[in-house]
C-alpha cells in the first residue's frame, strides 16, 4: 500500500535567488582531490576482480551494514544512528535522496528491450517495499527527536519531487512508512524548465566544464582501454558499436540494465538469438567497477569537478542554505524537508561537498543535513572555517550524514560532524557565492 500524492508548484528558481540587496561574494573554488582507492584506480577497474559492493540483494547483513549496496544503500536507522551529546538539540533535518529500485527491464539487453511491456522508469514492487521500510526507519530515528506526528503537518514537514514520475512513486512508499496515518499528501515540485533538484536549469559554463571532464584524455583513454568489454557486450546485446544512444560514451546504460536485473534476482542477459551467449558475472563486475570509476572521475577526480558541481547544483545548494538560515532566524517553523531525486542529483551534491571517497550513488542513497542548536553565551566568529552561528544564547551546528554516518570530506571542513554552521555557509560562499554570482558564472562563455 502506498499514498496518493498531489502536487504544489514550487516557484523557486535562480530568479528567486537573485536579490538586489546581495553583496558580491569572493568565489574561489578549490578542488581537493579524493582519497586514492580501488574505486578511482582505472587499472583495478579494468583488470581487478569482484564487484565493488553488493549487487544481488537489497538486504545487507547487519554485520556489514554500511557496506556499499547498489540495490539498497545504507541509510539512517536506529541500530547505527549515533545520538550527539545532550548539549545539542536537533532543530531541523533536510534530506536529499536517490530513488529506490526500478524496472529490471527484460531478459535481454540493448536498445529496444525486446518483449518489454514496462513503462520506464517505473518503481518495482521490491523498490516500493524498500521505500516503505526506509520511511519506517527514518520515523524510528526522527519522529520523537523532531516531534513528528502520525499525520504529516505541512507547516513542519514537506516533501519535494522532480518531474520524473519515479520520484513520486518512491515518495508514496516512503511517506507511508514515515507518516503512517496520512492518506493523501501534497508534494512540492518545480517547473521542468528550471528545476534545481533534478537539476534542469540552464548553466552554459557547467556544460562547458562537463565537456572538458569527458574530453580529458583520462576519460577517452578509459573508453579505449575498455574496448574489449564493449565488444563482448555489443555482441550479446546487438548494440551497434557506433550507436547514437549513448551506449558507448560511458558504461551508464549497460550498468543500469545489468544491475537492475541482478538486484531483482534475475539472470544476466543473453543474446536474443543465441540464448547460450550470455553476459558473464566477471564482465558484469567489470562494468560495475568501471561505472564507479566513471562517477568518481566526473564528480571528484577531474580537476574541473568541484567547479562543475558547484555550478551544476548550486541553485539547490543555495535553497538548502536558505532553509537553514530561515530556521536559525526563526522565520521558518519547518522541522523536516525531504527531497527525492536521482543519482544525477546526489552525485553533484557529493562533488560539491568533496566527499573523500566517491562512488556511483546506489538505490536509496541519502545525504542528510542535521541542524543542531546548543545553548551558550553569544559566540564571536573566528576564521572562515572555525566559527559558529549564534542567535541569542544559541549556537548552531551542522552534521551531514552519508550512508547513515558523518560524511568525511577532503576539504578543510574534514568530517562533517557538528561543524559550526558559519563554517558551512563560508564554504558555500567560497564555492558558489550568492544567487547573483551563480547566475553570472553560469552565463560565462
Amino acid at each position: 500500500m502506498h499514498l496518493q500524492l498531489s502536487f504544489i508548484p514550487l516557484a523557486v528558481s535562480l530568479v528567486f535567488l537573485l536579490s538586489a540587496t546581495e553583496t558580491a561574494a569572493t568565489v574561489n573554488v578549490v578542488h581537493y582531490p579524493p582519497n586514492a582507492t580501488n574505486i578511482n584506480n582505472l587499472a583495478f577497474a579494468l583488470n581487478g576482480s569482484g564487484a565493488p559492493g553488493i549487487y544481488t540483494s537489497s538486504v545487507t547483513p547487519t554485520k556489514v551494514y554500511g557496506e556499499y549496496n547498489w540495490c539498497n544503500m545504507p541509510h539512517v536507522r536506529t541500530r547505527e544512528y549515533k545520538t550527539p551529546s545532550r548539549d545539542f538539540t536537533l532543530e531541523y533535518v533536510e534530506w536529499q535522496a536517490f530513488t529506490n529500485q526500478a524496472n529490471p527491464w527484460t531478459n535481454t539487453v540493448g536498445p529496444g528491450f525486446v518483449g518489454s511491456t514496462c513503462q520506464l522508469p517505473q518503481i518495482t514492487e521490491e523498490g516500493l517495499e524498500d521505500s516503505i521500510t526506509h520511511g519506517e526507519d527514518l520515523r524510528a530515528v526522527y519522529a520523537t527527536r523532531l516531534g513528528l506526528g502520525l499525520f504529516i503537518n505541512p507547516s513542519t514537514a514537506q516533501i519535494r519531487v522532480t518531474n520524473n514520475q519515479i520520484t513520486s512513486q518512491v515518495a508514496s512508499g516512503l511517506l507511508k512508512g514515515l507518516f503512517p496515518a496520512s492518506t493523501g499528501i501534497q508534494a512540492l515540485i518545480q517547473s521542468s524548465t528550471y528545476d534545481s533538484l533534478e537539476p534542469t536549469y540552464s548553466c552554459n559554463k557547467a556544460n562547458s566544464l562537463k565537456n572538458a571532464i569527458t574530453g580529458n584524455p583520462a576519460w577517452t583513454n578509459h573508453l579505449t582501454a575498455a574496448a574489449g568489454i564493449y565488444a563482448q557486450l555489443d555482441a550479446i546485446s546487438g548494440t551497434a558499436s557506433h550507436d547514437s544512444a549513448g551506449w558507448h560514451s560511458s558504461f551508464d546504460h549497460y550498468y543500469d540494465n545489468m544491475s537492475a536485473k541482478q538486484c531483482h534476482g534475475k539472470t544476466l542477459p543473453c543474446n536474443v538469438n543465441a540464448t547460450s551467449q550470455c553476459v558473464s558475472q566477471d564482465i558484469a563486475n567489470t562494468v560495475y567497477r568501471l561505472g564507479n570509476w566513471e562517477y568518481s572521475w566526473q564528480f571528484r577526480d577531474a580537476p574541473e569537478s568541484a567547479q562543475y558541481s558547484a555550478l551544476h547544483y548550486g541553485a539547490w545548494i543555495l535553497e538548502l542554505q536558505g532553509h537553514l538560515q530561515d530556521k536559525i532566524s526563526g522565520k521558518s517553523q519547518m522541522k523536516y524537508f525531504h527531497n527525492i531525486a536521482h543519482d544525477g542529483s546526489v552525485s553533484p551534491l557529493l562533488g560539491f561537498l568533496q566527499i573523500s571517497n566517491m562512488v556511483w550513488p546506489g538505490m536509496g542513497s541519502e545525504v542528510v543535513f542535521e541542524l543542531y542548536s546548543k545553548s551558550s553565551a553569544s559566540s564571536s566568529g573566528h576564521d572562515n572555517f572555525h566559527s559558529s552561528k549564534s542567535s541569542g544564547t544559541k549556537s548552531y551546528f551542522l552534521r551531514v550524514l552519508w550512508g547513515g554516518q558523518p560524511m568525511v570530506t577532503s576539504t578543510p571542513l574534514g568530517t562533517l560532524d557538528m561543524i559550526p554552521i558559519d563554517d558551512f555557509f563560508s564554504y558555500i560562499s567560497s564555492m558558489i557565492g550568492s544567487g547573483s554570482d551563480l547566475f553570472a558564472a553560469c552565463n560565462l562563455s
